[in-house]
Formats: C-alpha cells, structure tokens, sequence
C-alpha cells in the first residue's frame, strides 16, 4: 500500500489535529500518500440541542466509521473523548498517538478566575460532567447549555451571552488559541473527560497492512493512560448521559487513576482515585480502570 486515505470530521479543530497528526505519519513513513475524506457526523448536524437529549457518544463518530467499513477510508482520526466504550463491530483503534494537555479551561469575559466569578454569574458548559464538577465546586453559579465549534463559543462569551465558559485545553492549544484560557482548571479539581486531549486512530480490525503505518506513532505512556480511563468509562456505561470523568498519569513509576460519577441530572457527585505499579499492558489497565469504575457506581447506591 502507497497511499492511504484518512477520514476525519469537517470542523476547523477536527482538521486542524487531523493535518497535525497526517504530517506525522508521513514523516514516520516516507512515500506514503495521504488522502483526506471529510465527513459530517450527526453530532456536527445537530447544534441547538444537548448532545446527551438526541444520543450518546457514537454521534461524532458512526459516519465516519461506515467510511471504513465501507471502503472509503482505512483509517479515521478521532478525539478520544468521542469514542464510546464499544466501537462498530470489526473495527479497533490500532493507535493513541502522544497525548495533548487533558485540562479543562475557564474562559471569563472579565479575565476572573472561576473563584473570582461572582455569584449568579452564567457560565457555559457542554458536558454534563463539567456541569456536575462545576455546580460542585460553585453551586451558586448558573450553568447553561453551550454549542457550536471552539470560534462560536468563544464569540458568545466575548459578546456577552454569558460571563464565562468552559473548554477543552487541548483543543484551544490545536487551534492556536491556548493564551485565550483565562485559568487552566486542576485535574484534582476538575477531572477531565475520559480520554481527553488523546487522539484515536481507527482502522479495520485484522488490516496489518494499515497497522504497520501506525505502530510508530503510538505512545505506550499515553495508551495505558487512555486505556485506564476507557475502562471507567465502560464500567459505568458512560456516554453523554451519564457524568463520567478518568485521568490516568504516570507519577513515580506508578498509575494513578482519578474518576467520577455523578447522577444523570448531575448530581450526587462521587470521587475516586485508585494507584497501581504501572501496567505492562492495555488490557491489564483497563482492568484496573473498571475496578474503580465498580467502585463509583457501587457508591451511587
């Protein structure tokens, strides 16, 4: 194979860390031909209601994995924090690249930190997980519902429909933007989405000839990090009904895993954190992230 056709979303950030992770590949394989395929997802059709009223994760992925399956693309560049627990049957992600910063970040109209916002200031989130993380910390703010792509949110800020949001950092850094967060947010804090700032490239299950592309752009630190968190996700059902949130990251030689889990409405938020000598494989911390999984849903009860 000389040439290879990479699918990926249609969005300014969707594209901008496709083309960064594209050049990549073709730096790590020399004479490869890259083609892009780009593909509007359910989740990029439907911008004037919460992701968790109209489906789960799989919105910003389905179309773009019938391109694989159907031929039109061998692999696909996603945002891990997209990827649900489960992917379409035949298909596996054959690599995690090296992980941007997983933070979350406040952006405030007024330049205040998010403890220096005032009560009864709004703030705008779009996730369930920020909203049950946020409303925790300050209960006294008003949280409201946020879409669109990374320019449309911050435009709402600066215009005055709201005093602040919340937003990934790592896809501000991918656009350049990283000096427009106000605060980055502290993981103990504000524990980040599951598989946050990770990329994850799909390809059919089975395709060696597409998985010797990728086997030099996989970071073994970030794989075993993503595979902790995924296996909180996929312990406690998660997808965007549900406010889950995994960080794993390496500290002494070690794992340590922090998770949580709150009630659909985003409430009754439980905290975890669980520490392990570092996995010798995916599967091994996947296990471990189910473990702590359990553990949270058992505390719901």
């Amino acid at each position: 194979m000389t040439e290879i056709v990479v699918a990926t979303r249609r969005s300014k950030l969707a594209l901008a860390q496709a083309r960064a992770w594209i050049a990549e590949l073709g730096r790590a394989n020399p004479g490869l031909e890259v083609a892009e395929l780009h593909v509007t997802t359910t989740g990029d059709k439907i911008q004037d209601r919460a992701l968790r009223e109209v489906g789960g994760k799989a919105l910003f992925i389905k179309e773009i994995e019938e391109a694989i399956l159907d031929g039109r693309a061998q692999i696909a560049v996603h945002s891990m924090k997209d990827v649900p627990a489960e992917l379409a049957p035949g298909l596996v992600i054959g690599c995690v690249p090296a992980r941007e910063d997983p933070r979350d970040v406040i952006v405030s109209r007024e330049g205040c930190r998010f403890e220096e916002l005032p009560p009864g200031s709004t703030v705008g989130t779009s996730s369930l997980r920020r909203e049950a993380l946020l409303r925790d910390w300050r209960p006294d703010l008003k949280l409201v519902p946020l879409r669109g792509n990374v320019d449309t949110r911050l435009r709402k800020c600066e215009e005055g429909e709201m005093d602040a949001i919340v937003l990934a950092y790592a896809g501000l850094r991918r656009l350049g933007l990283g000096d427009r967060a106000t605060e980055v947010l502290d993981v103990e804090r504000i524990i980040p989405a599951v598989g946050q700032g990770a990329l994850g490239i799909e390809r059919r299950d089975g395709a060696e000839d597409v998985a010797v592309f990728l086997r030099p752009l996989a970071d073994p630190e970030t794989t075993i990090a993503v595979a902790a968190e995924r296996g909180v996700m996929t312990a406690v059902e998660g997808s965007c009904q549900v406010p889950v949130a995994g960080h794993a990251v390496r500290l002494d030689g070690n794992l340590l895993l922090r998770a949580m889990l709150a009630d659909p409405d985003a409430k009754n938020v439980r905290k975890r954190e669980a520490r392990t000598s570092w996995p010798k494989t995916e599967k091994e911390a996947h296990r471990f992230g189910v473990e702590l999984g359990l553990e949270l849903k058992a505390a719901a009860r």
